[in-house]
C-alpha cells in the first residue's frame, strides 16, 4: 500500500482524484467508472457503456446500474460517516427505465435520510441528453467503527 493510501483516516478525507486510484483494478474500474465529485453530501461519476457491459439484446446489462449505483451510495455515505465508522449495503433497489446501446451516463448520488444507524440514498443516471435511463435506491447499515 502507498503512503498515499495508508494516510487516509477516514473516507472523508477522499477526494474523486484518490477514490479513481483507489479503485484502480477493482470492479468499478473495469467498468470505467470515474468519480467527479465527492463529499458526504453527494457523489458523482462517469462512464462509457461499451460492448462488454452488454447483455445479449445489445443493450446496457442491469447489472451495471446496480453496481454504479451500490458503489456511489457506500461511497458518499461512507464519506459522510467518516471516522465514525464504515458502512455496507444492506438493500439495492434499482428500477431500469430506458435502454442503453453505447454513449456516456453520469450517476448522481442524493441523501435522502442519514441517520445514527442507516443512512439511504437515492442514485439517478442520466444519458448524454439528460434523460433519466435508470434510478436506484441503497440502504445501508452503520457500523460504528471499533476500538
Amino acid at each position: 500500500m502507498s503512503d498515499e493510501f495508508a494516510s487516509i483516516k477516514s473516507m472523508a478525507d477522499v477526494t474523486p482524484e484518490l477514490m479513481n486510484k483507489l479503485s484502480a483494478g477493482t470492479f468499478t474500474d473495469l467498468l470505467g467508472l470515474k468519480f467527479t465529485e465527492l463529499s458526504g453530501d453527494g457523489a458523482t461519476a462517469e462512464w462509457v457503456v461499451t460492448a462488454q457491459q452488454h447483455q445479449p439484446a445489445g443493450i446496457a446489462n442491469g447489472g451495471v446500474y446496480c453496481t454504479v449505483i451500490e458503489t456511489l451510495a457506500s461511497v458518499a455515505a461512507s464519506a459522510w460517516l467518516g471516522e465514525r465508522g464504515t458502512v455496507v449495503g444492506v438493500n439495492n433497489n434499482t428500477d431500469f427505465l430506458r435502454a442503453v446501446r453505447e454513449g456516456k451516463l453520469t450517476g448522481v448520488a442524493t441523501p435522502i435520510h442519514r441517520g445514527r444507524s442507516q443512512q439511504l440514498w437515492v442514485v439517478v443516471i442520466t444519458d448524454e441528453q439528460d434523460r433519466t435511463v435508470a434510478r436506484g435506491q441503497v440502504r445501508l447499515q452503520n457500523l460504528n467503527a471499533q476500538n
